[in-house]
């Protein structure tokens, strides 16, 4: 009797782990299902991003490859625009030779324009247009035609290459048309009013600018 009380002991040894029942393996092994299939997609998303991350440095890498060789030939187009707005038309109607050299000038010019064009660099600054800090630079303030906070005069052109700014406009941004132009332009003392001269002093003029 006493030999098998000591064989079942040690056929069930104190503290060896139970049997699982159906329910409980059932819900452990979905446990380890979940937790393989959040592995597996958070794998499969580190995948698309370093796939898109590459395409990206890739993309940019084909556009923004001629930044350099394109801020190199700048100066070349700055040069020639200097050139041609040098000679007036009187000048070039006068001399044949003058305006030879200025059409041959002017021709290269727009050759090397569209050549920046057909490889992305776009040149940017337009008089009249509204200020834009990420297109262009302002180096002064001065009164113009234009309305205040647009261009009023362009000093250096700039250029775009694709959607980077390689180089700001350099302008002048209008403070609004001359206070002269606008007191010229005020309605006489009174008019705007219905009152006569003797009855109101006429209207303000504001010089803010």
């Amino acid at each position: 009797m006493a030999d098998e009380t000591e064989t079942q002991d040690e056929a069930s040894p104190q503290g060896a782990p139970r049997e699982l029942s159906a329910e409980e393996r059932i819900a452990q092994l979905e446990a380890e299902v979940a937790k393989l299939k959040d592995e597996h997609l958070r794998a499969l998303a580190e995948a698309e991003n370093t796939r898109r991350r590459g395409e990206k440095q890739a993309h940019e890498a084909r556009a923004y490859a001629i930044d350099r060789f394109a801020r190199d030939l700048l100066p070349v187009a700055d040069t020639m625009a200097r050139a041609l707005a040098s000679v007036t038309p009187e000048v070039r109607a006068s001399d044949e030779a003058v305006r030879n050299l200025f059409e041959g000038v002017e021709l290269t010019e727009r050759a090397l324009i569209d050549a920046f064009t057909r490889h992305g660099l776009k040149r940017v600054g337009e008089k009249g247009e509204k200020f834009d800090p990420n297109l262009h630079q302002a180096a002064a303030q001065i009164p113009s035609e234009h309305p205040a906070g647009h261009v009023a005069e362009i000093m250096t052109p700039g250029y775009l290459l694709g959607d980077r700014t390689i180089r700001a406009a350099l302008v002048a941004v209008s403070l609004g048309r001359p206070a002269s132009v606008r007191t010229e332009e005020s309605p006489p003392p009174g008019q705007a009013s219905g009152h006569s001269p003797s009855q109101s002093s006429g209207p303000s003029v504001d010089f803010k600018v």
